[in-house]
Order: C-alpha cells, then structure tokens, then sequence
C-alpha cells in the first residue's frame, strides 16, 4: 500500500502569510497553490494524498461601538468578513479538502499595533481611528492537535505536514512522533521558536 500523508493549514497563520506575500486577502486558488508547492517537496515523493485540513474560526458577525467616538462598527458587512467567509465557503466544496472551524470571540477594543508605537514614541490622546476590536480565535489549536492524534493512532497517514508558527502545538507533534508518524513543519518564512522546529522531523 502505498504511504499516505495529509496537509495540515493553521488557517489563521496561512492566511497572514499570504496576505502578507501578496499585498491582498487571499482565496482559496492561493491555499491551493500553497497546498501544490508543499506537495512537490522530494519528502513527500511517491506518497499519495489523504486530505488538507484547514483550520480557522468562522468571522465575527458583533456589533460594536467605538470607545471614543460611539460610531457603530458592523463586523458583518466589513470586507474582511465577507472575504474570509468566501474563503472558508469556498475550500469546504473543494476536493480534498475538510475545514474545521473553531470559535471568534470578541473582547471589545484594543489599541492598534501601530497606534500603541506611535503613541509611545510620541505621547498623545487617543483617538477613535486608533482602536481596532479584540479579537481571540478559540478551538483551533485543540481541533489541529486531536487531528493529528487521531491520524496517528489509527494509522491513517505516514507523513502529517503541518503548516503553523503556533509552538503550542509541540505537544501534538511529540505525540505523533512517538506513534511512528513524521512530521514535516512547514512555518513559511515565519519566525518560530526553536522548540517547534525540535519536535518535527523535517523542516520545509
């Protein structure tokens, strides 16, 4: 019987990359294109396809007013949602692929990355433009890991390759490895703490 491997996206991480790569939010065609160039590695050569999971948390829908200024934000109509929810609708009716959607929680208002620099560079009041919502992906890194139990103990792949930056996952991969599996780390470029890169057997 031939080896068998399967494509492991922390959604949230892959998305991030490759918006960054491309200067736009990305679809499904570039996850699959992401998906291709993992698959031409030589460490998979030979190997058939099991299936790509790819893990996210479905948008946000809240209504939220701005602390500041009390100007109502719709989370539902932004383009960020009604893009994300394209890219989630679209991967789930695409061969060989199964998504597996966590929870996105809002805590309200956060100053902005780049607000926070500037103001400590340069102490002024804030101001309404410079509070983005708090938003926390709840679920994703327990669907990633029980899959990657679950695909190890019942023998169904040889290789997991999992795409990630997200070193809570060291426990997951130690799993895998003690039950024979190998598994390849795909971070894309991404900066990742060492532990990560120890417990996986190949680093793409």
């Amino acid at each position: 019987m031939p080896s068998k491997y399967a494509i492991l996206l922390d959604g949230g991480f892959v998305t991030k990359k490759l918006q960054g790569k491309l200067g736009r939010f990305p679809n499904a065609n570039d996850v699959q294109q992401e998906c291709e160039r993992i698959a031409k590695s030589p460490h998979l050569a030979g190997r058939d396809l099991l299936r790509i999971y790819f893990y996210d948390a479905s948008p946000a829908k809240d209504r939220l007013k701005n602390p500041v200024d009390g100007s109502p934000l719709d989370l539902s109509v932004t383009n960020e949602f009604k893009q994300h929810v394209s890219l989630l609708d679209t991967l789930e009716l695409m061969p060989n692929f199964a998504v597996r959607k966590g929870e996105l929680v809002v805590h309200g208002w956060r100053l902005g990355n780049q607000a926070l620099k500037g103001m400590l560079a340069s102490p002024r009041a804030p101001m309404a433009k410079d509070f983005v919502p708090d938003l926390e992906q709840k679920g994703v890194d327990l669907r990633i890991g029980l899959d990657i139990a679950r695909l190890a103990l019942r023998e169904m792949v040889d290789f997991i390759v999992v795409a990630t930056g997200d070193s809570d996952l060291v426990p997951a991969f130690r799993f895998a490895r003690r039950e024979g599996v190998r598994v390849i780390l795909d971070h894309m470029g991404h900066g990742i703490r060492r532990e990560l890169k120890a417990h996986a057997d190949i680093v793409l």
